[in-house]
């Protein structure tokens, strides 16, 4: 294996270790109970049909900044560790888009749409949409118990590892309670801009940047102090994240995103963009904008135009200046955290191109 590469093209990398634990994870199961198969093939389908890969680019940085070597004799071992992240995150997906009634993920069907259309297309008995929920459910089941499995199995020392497991750990707790916590907001209706905040934090921050750096710098042995930091880091740059995808899961061009514009909106997400809007709209005395933004989030048939009302009226009261303004007040307090982190070489350069790539993205 040429070790230069791997800073190189590390997605490439990630997907040779996804899918080779995908072959071997299934391969037992597939001879016993080939109907399951199918299941497997939604799961390897989705994790390998595309994606950022930008948990495992993060876990990696964290390890190389932590001193960690891509010509030792761990590199595998790690790779393995960070690419596990993956399947959280499919996991994370599949039944985040089951909670939202999603229909599209990446320009593809969703898994449960998916799995009703199987149920319809072979005449099965019963409900198509339940059988398409159960599909999501046990697939998505299956990818956070694959996850545990390739992380735990990772050839690395197991001093190494367990330095990891409190990091694994925590995440794995942080996103579930940061989704639950998104279902209780949109139930409750709670538009404030401190809950959207909050939600952001354990949701998307948590997982997507900061439990990762801190899972690859304890892979690479970094002390209490150095993960601190990048934790203060990843917590501004996640947050920073998630709101350039409310940006653009009302703004966004489907046919860059993979998803319809104005779905979060659709969805009743109550995200910093829409509390800021709401907000805005009361203290400058603009009812007609606040009627249209409050009016959009959960309808379910909100169409094209009326998005673009909304749009505007965000726009009019001035929320989407003020995300932005968020977005660059987080990405300038991260980069002064990367600074004092006084990572290994060349770890700095590389995580300063991953906040360009986290908070000025356009899908």
């Amino acid at each position: 294996m040429d070790t230069s590469a791997y800073d190189a093209d590390l997605p490439a990398h990630v997907e040779r270790a996804l899918a080779g634990f995908l072959e071997r994870a299934g391969a037992e199961i597939r001879r016993t109970e080939p109907v399951v198969g199918v299941g497997i093939d939604a799961l390897a389908g989705f994790v390998l049909g595309g994606g950022k890969r930008l948990r495992p680019t993060f876990a990696w940085w964290g390890w190389r900044g932590a001193g960690g070597d891509p010509a030792g004799p761990d590199v595998e071992g790690v790779l393995q560790a960070v690419a596990s992240l993956e399947l959280i995150q499919a996991c994370a997906l599949i039944h985040d888009d089951l909670i939202d009634s999603s229909d599209s993920r990446r320009g593809s069907p969703t898994v449960h749409i998916a799995g009703a259309k199987l149920h319809a297309d072979s005449g099965w008995l019963g409900s198509p949409s339940t059988f398409g929920l159960a599909t999501a459910v046990l697939v998505g089941d299956l990818a956070l118990a694959w996850a545990d499995d390739m992380f735990g199995e990772a050839p690395l020392p197991p001093a190494a590892l367990a330095a990891a497991r409190p990091a694994w750990r925590a995440m794995r707790t942080e996103v579930l309670a940061g989704q639950y916590l998104d279902v209780r907001t949109q139930a409750t209706g709670d538009a404030s801009p401190e809950a959207a905040l909050h939600i952001c934090k354990l949701k998307t921050a948590a997982y997507t940047v900061q439990r990762p750096l801190h899972l690859g710098a304890a892979l690479g042995g970094a002390d209490d102090a150095l993960i601190a930091t990048l934790r203060e880091f990843g917590d501004e740059v996640g947050v920073a994240f998630q709101l350039r995808d409310d940006l653009l899961g009302v703004f966004g061009d489907p046919s860059v995103t993979g998803k319809p514009a104005g779905d979060d909106l659709r969805e009743g997400k109550r995200t910093l963009l829409v509390a800021l809007g709401l907000q805005r709209a009361a203290e400058q005395g603009k009812d007609a904008a606040a009627k249209v933004i409050s009016d959009a989030i959960g309808d379910a048939h909100l169409s094209e135009e009326a998005v673009e009302t909304v749009r505007e009226a965000l726009q009019d009261v001035g929320a989407v200046d003020a995300v932005e303004r968020r977005i660059d007040e987080l990405t300038d307090s991260a980069m002064e955290a990367l600074d004092r982190a006084h990572l290994a070489e060349p770890a700095p350069a590389a995580l300063t191109g991953l906040v360009v790539k986290a908070t000025q993205r356009t899908y």
